[in-house]
Parts: C-alpha cells; sequence; structure tokens
C-alpha cells in the first residue's frame, strides 16, 4: 500500500482529493483545446472546417472521459480558439458573420450530446457491473453454504473469491485463530500490517494505483478480521455484502466447532457410561467364579488336594481373563480419543493370530475356531498389540453371533502388496443396508441385538486400529450365510523399503 491510500470516514482527505481531481480536470481541458490549436494552426496549417472538426472531436472524448461540465467549457474555450485563429478577422475575437455563432452551438451541441451518450454507456456498464457483482455475490453465498467444514473454511472462502471475482490475489485475515490465508495466482506483498490494523480498527484502506482494497470482516458491529482484494474494484455495496458472506462463513465454522466440542462432550459421556455398562457385565461372571472358589476354600469344606488346586486355577484363570479385561477396556479407550501411539515392528501374521486366540482362550472353550493362515505367509510391518485387539474383536464378534456349534475361520492371502486376513462366521447374516453402519459406534444390526451382550464397540476399535495403520477393513454377508471380516495389513518388505 502507498501513502495515497485513503481511510474512509476521513472528510478532510475526500475534500482535499475532490479539488485535486477538479484541477487536473481544469488543466486537461486547457492542455487538449491546446494541443489542437497548436497542430492546427502551426504545424498542419489546416483550414477552419478541419479545425473546427478537430475540435469537435476533442470536445467528444472529454465528454466521455470526464461528463457533461468539462464538455461544456471545452466547448466555449475551443469556440473562442477557433474565433481568434480561424475566423476572419484572425487574431481578434471579433465574429463579422452571425452566421458563424452557428459553431458556438455546434461545439455545444456536440459537448451535450456527447456527454449525454457517455453518461448512458456509463450507467448501462454501471447495471451491467452490479449484475455482475450480484450474481458473483449469489455463487460465493451458494459455495459458502456447500464448503466442506473437514476442510479449513476461511482457506475455502479466500479461494472460492479469488476464483468467483477473478481477483488475482486475495488475502484473508482471521482474527480469533491469528491466520492469514492467501489465495489467487498472485501475491499481495507487505499487506499484513494493513490486514491486522484493519480487523482491529475496523477501517478501510483503498489504494487506486495498484487497485488494492482492505476492509474489515465485521459480526454484529465487531471487526471479527479482515480481506484484501486486488483487481477488479466492486462497488462499496458488493465490498459490505461481500465481507457479511465471509463473516457468516467464518461465524459458521465457530458455531459448527462449538457443536462438535458439544457433541464430542456427549459422545465421551455416552462412552464412558456404557464401557461401565459392559464392563459390569463382562466382569460379573468372572467375578462370580473368583467369589465362589474363594469361598470354598476358605468354608474349608473342600480338603481334597486335587479339588483345592482346581479351585485355585479357576481363581488364576478368571483373575487373568480380568486382567485382559482391564488392559483391553484401556486400550479402547485410548484409541477412540485418538491417543494411542502406532509402534510398527515387523511381526510374523501366523503367530500373531495363534496369541491373539490364546489370549482369548476361555472366550473360545468349545468352539470350533480354525486357523487356516501359512506359516510362509510373509511378515507385516505392524504394532503387534493393535493388530491382536483388532483380531479378538472380530473373533468375539462372529463367536457372538453364531450359533455355538459352528465353526469360526481365519484365512490369509497375499493381495497387491498386503496381506488379507479374514474372519468367517455362520451367524445370521447382515442386511445390506447394515453392512456400512455396523462399525459406527453402539450400532449393531437389528438380527440379534437383544442376545448379545457387550458395548457395541468392538469394529468401531478395530476400524480405528486400521485406519491407524493406513489398512483397510470391510465386511462381505448375506442374510442367512453368514459374514466374513477381511482386514488388509501391509507386508514388511515393501513397507520398509518405502
Amino acid at each position: 500500500m502507498t501513502g495515497d491510500s485513503k481511510k474512509s470516514g476521513d472528510p478532510g482527505r475526500w475534500l482535499l482529493s475532490q479539488s485535486g481531481r477538479i484541477a487536473v480536470h481544469l488543466l486537461g481541458v486547457l492542455a487538449t483545446v491546446a494541443a489542437i490549436t497548436l497542430v492546427s494552426f502551426s504545424a498542419l496549417c489546416v483550414s477552419a472546417t478541419a479545425a473546427g472538426l478537430f475540435y469537435a472531436i476533442g470536445i467528444v472524448i472529454i465528454a466521455r472521459a470526464w461528463g457533461l461540465t468539462e464538455a461544456l467549457l471545452s466547448s466555449i474555450l475551443a469556440f473562442l480558439a477557433f474565433d481568434y485563429f480561424f475566423l476572419p478577422p484572425i487574431g481578434t475575437f471579433t465574429i463579422s458573420r452571425p452566421m458563424d455563432w452557428w459553431d458556438l452551438v455546434a461545439f455545444l451541441i456536440a459537448a451535450i450530446a456527447a456527454s449525454r451518450l457517455s453518461s448512458h454507456a456509463a450507467a448501462s456498464q454501471r447495471i451491467d457491473d452490479r449484475q455482475r457483482e450480484m450474481e458473483g455475490l449469489y455463487a460465493l453465498n451458494r459455495a459458502i453454504l456447500l464448503m466442506d467444514p473437514a476442510r479449513p473454511v476461511a482457506k475455502q472462502v479466500a479461494y472460492q473469491i479469488a476464483q468467483i471475482f477473478n481477483f488475482p490475489a486475495v488475502a484473508l485475515y482471521d482474527r480469533a485463530s491469528g491466520e492469514i490465508l492467501r489465495a489467487g495466482p498472485e501475491d499481495l506483498p507487505a499487506i499484513e500490517d494493513k490486514l491486522r490494523q484493519a480487523a482491529v480498527q475496523g477501517t478501510l484502506f483503498q489504494d487506486a494505483e495498484s487497485q488494492t482494497v482492505v476492509t474489515a470482516i465485521r459480526l454484529g458491529g465487531e471487526p471479527i478480521g479482515s480481506i484484501a482484494l486486488r483487481g477488479m474494484p466492486l462497488s462499496n455495496g458488493a465490498l459490505h455484502a461481500l465481507s457479511n458472506l465471509v463473516a457468516i462463513g467464518l461465524e459458521r465454522v465457530r458455531n459448527q466447532e462449538v457443536a462438535n466440542r458439544a457433541e464430542a462432550a456427549r459422545q465421551s459421556q455416552e462412552l464412558k457410561s456404557t464401557l461401565m455398562d459392559a464392563i459390569a457385565h463382562e466382569f460379573k461372571t468372572p467375578l462370580t467364579s473368583i467369589k465362589a472358589a474363594a469361598t470354598a476354600l476358605l468354608s474349608g469344606s473342600v480338603h481334597q488336594p486335587l479339588a483345592q488346586r482346581e479351585l485355585v486355577s479357576i481363581i488364576d484363570e478368571e483373575a487373568d481373563r480380568l486382567s485382559q479385561w482391564v488392559s483391553e477396556a484401556i486400550q479402547m479407550a485410548r484409541v477412540e480419543v485418538g491417543q494411542v501411539q502406532v509402534k510398527r515392528k515387523l511381526c510374523d501374521l501366523n503367530a500373531l493370530v495363534r496369541a491373539s486366540l490364546e489370549q482369548m482362550k476361555s472366550a473360545i472353550e468349545g468352539r470350533d475356531v480354525r486357523v487356516l493362515v501359512s506359516p510362509k505367509m510373509p511378515e507385516v510391518f505392524v504394532d503387534g498389540e493393535l493388530i491382536g485387539l483388532a483380531i479378538r474383536q472380530l473373533v468375539d464378534n462372529a463367536l457372538k453371533y453364531s450359533p455355538p456349534n459352528t465353526p469360526v475361520v481365519l484365512r490369509a492371502r497375499t493381495a497387491e502388496g498386503n496381506v488379507i486376513l479374514s474372519v468367517a462366521d455362520e451367524g445370521p447374516g447382515i442386511e445390506e443396508a447394515d453392512q456400512a453402519r455396523i462399525f459406527e459406534k453402539f450400532y449393531r444390526a437389528p438380527s440379534g441385538h437383544s442376545q448379545v451382550t457387550g458395548a457395541g464397540m468392538g469394529l468401531t476399535i478395530a476400524r480405528r486400529i486400521l485406519d491407524a495403520h493406513a489398512g483397510e477393513i470391510w465386511v462381505q454377508s448375506q442374510p442367512g450365510q453368514g459374514s466374513e471380516f477381511f482386514i488388509s495389513l501391509p507386508i514388511a518388505q515393501q513397507e520398509t523399503l518405502a
């Protein structure tokens, strides 16, 4: 920005600029008439008719450029110069023939006609400009309403303004975040101070030489940011409307963030309540077994060493089961809030699957769980603890939703640089409409909902673990024909070489 920048609302500066404009126009009229006279009389020595034509052209140009007042002044000066240099007696302001007065009339008519035509053309141009501005504002409003809230909205707003209005450079300052977002093929150097000043003081800066304007963005009368535009100037009304649309867009983002935080808090509270209910339900069985075994030992009614040993084994196994559930509940909570850290290492898939099933020994006891994973499967580059948790969630889901006398089968194959591990069951299957939702938090397919225990978080946790590994999880199922869940894991050699 230059020192010629104008701050709106300063009457003294406005009057000074108006006086300067009048002086420039007056000097321009005098210079135009003088130049036509000099060229016509001294350089070309043209006839009076040709000189009159030149004067008329000059008057039309002045009328088109500056308006009626300047055109009338130029017509009077042109008539005086025409009379002095081209009408006899030459060298005097005397008019010897009455018909010469028609020259003055002709000049005046040319000035008025050209001015009126110019005003009409300028008015038409202004109407076209206002229409384009309204169309641009409508397009911007629609773009703001359709913006993706998952992406930085302020940056999207700056980009849309540059695209819709064809501004070569746009800079948007968000006072709340302190960020300056830029858009357009060109840059606005040294604009940061002007943006911050406009956002703090709510002022308007203009630089006609560089066609740059900086205006405040207000919401409820308070400046919340500012925007700088370079290129085609907008009318004051369009500029004000544009800043209001930007303010609405930024406020929409803030409201959405507040709503998201409120929803996250609500879901967090719901998650805690659901997890507590699920933990209480799941812990009830092992605690009952532990309590029964401990009571029997303490009562002294069990005297046989073998029976005592069996009761102690029950206590030990159920205590391990409780410990595992507590660890998994903590890990699930960390995954849910995004605080888990993925610690990748080389893992043998077959060993990983069997270790996961070993931790579920009490849950799969008496069930037909088949592992069809070749020992020659390539190693995977994953966090073994997290992937083991994901596998256990899939196996647990298959055990819960399939009849006790049906098998659960784990298979593995390679495809496109990944290992695909699947867990298949012969349960009731999943309707196609529900397959996309079963990975949502707390959601369960309608079939078997009332018969199955748990928090409804297992598949959600598995999906988030796979997301953290840049892997995928999906399901293939038909109602009445069981379900098969798939997870893809990166093969170690390709991942480590990347």
